[in-house]
C-alpha cells in the first residue's frame, strides 16, 4: 500500500489553524492549551476531594499552573532561539515550548503550595496524572492546527502528508502528535489507576520515567537535528527526566521500606 493512501493529500482535511466563534478567532493550539487546563482542573478536583482538601483549590492552583506555565515557556523558547525579549512577545501565541512549560508552572506551583501549606508528595501526584493528560490533549491541538512538530517521511499505511501546516509538506510523515495523544493519554490512565496503590510521591518519579521515554522514542521519528552524541536536545532531556525519575523512586524505596501502600 502507498504511504498515505489511507490518509492522502486528497482525504485529509485542509489544516484548521484557527476557528472564528461570534465573530472572535480563536486558534486552535490555543484553544486545546485551554482544554488541557480544564483536565487538570478536574483531575485535581477530584483528588483533592478525595484527599479531604477544599475541591475549590483546583481552581486556584489550575490558575497558578497556567500563568507560570505560560511565562515558562515563552520565556524557554525566547532563550534558546535568540529572540528578543518584549512585552508584546510575551502576550503573543506563539513560541511556547513545553520543557519551559514544565519548569515555569513548577516553580510557580511551588509558591502555591507554600502559601497553601499543602503536602508536595501529593500534590506531585495529581501534576504527575495532569501533565501527561493536559500533554495529550495539547498534541490534538498540534495534529488539528498542523503547527509543525510531525514527524520524518514515512512508509507506514496511516502517514499523511501536511501540505497547509506551518511547515508544508507533501510527503507522507509520521503523525507524531498523534503518536503523543496516544501514548501520554494511555500514561496518564494508568496513573490516575494508580493513585492508592503507591506511597505520596511515587507516581510522579513513574510520571518522570513514563513521560520521557516516550519524548525519547518519539524524537527517532520527528523532524528535529541531532545535538549531543546523535540525539536532540529533547532526548537528552528525556533521558534526565528518566534518570532523575528512577534516582526518587530509589531514594523513597530506601527511605520508606517500599513503594506501595502497606496492605
Amino acid at each position: 500500500m502507498e504511504a498515505g493512501a489511507l490518509v492522502g493529500r486528497d482525504t485529509l482535511p485542509a489544516v484548521l489553524a484557527d476557528v472564528e466563534i461570534l465573530g472572535v478567532s480563536i486558534q486552535m493550539f490555543g484553544l486545546f492549551f485551554g482544554l488541557n487546563f480544564l483536565a487538570w482542573g478536574a483531575v485535581a478536583s477530584r483528588r483533592l476531594v478525595e484527599l479531604g482538601r477544599p475541591s475549590d483549590w483546583a481552581y486556584e492552583l489550575v490558575f497558578v499552573a497556567l500563568g507560570g506555565g505560560l511565562v515558562g515557556a515563552k520565556l524557554y523558547w525566547i532563550v534558546d532561539n535568540g529572540a528578543e525579549l518584549t512585552f508584546a512577545g510575551l502576550l503573543s501565541g506563539s513560541g511556547l515550548t513545553w520543557y519551559g512549560g514544565l519548569a515555569g508552572g513548577a516553580l510557580a506551583v511551588l509558591a502555591w503550595v507554600r502559601w497553601r501549606g499543602m503536602d508536595i508528595p501529593h500534590l506531585v501526584d495529581i501534576a504527575a496524572i495532569g501533565l501527561p493528560l493536559g500533554y495529550a490533549i495539547g498534541r490534538i491541538g498540534c495534529q488539528i492546527s498542523g503547527d509543525g512538530d510531525y514527524g520524518v517521511p514515512s512508509g507506514l499505511p496511516w502517514a499523511m502528508p501536511y501540505p497547509d501546516g506551518v511547515v508544508p509538506t507533501d510527503d507522507a510523515v509520521h503523525p507524531s502528535p498523534i503518536y503523543e495523544t496516544l501514548s501520554m493519554g494511555l500514561l496518564a490512565y494508568v496513573l490516575w489507576r494508580l493513585r492508592d496503590r503507591f506511597r505520596p510521591g511515587t507516581l510522579f518519579g513513574l510520571y518522570l520515567i513514563g513521560a520521557g521515554l516516550e519524548r525519547l522514542l518519539v524524537e527517532f521519528v520527528r523532524r528535529n537535528q541531532a545535538e549531543l552524541a546523535g540525539l536532540t536536545q529533547a532526548q537528552v532531556l528525556a533521558i534526565a527526566c528518566m534518570l532523575g525519575g528512577a534516582a526518587l523512586l530509589a531514594v523513597m524505596a530506601r527511605r520508606s521500606g517500599g513503594l506501595a501502600v502497606p496492605a
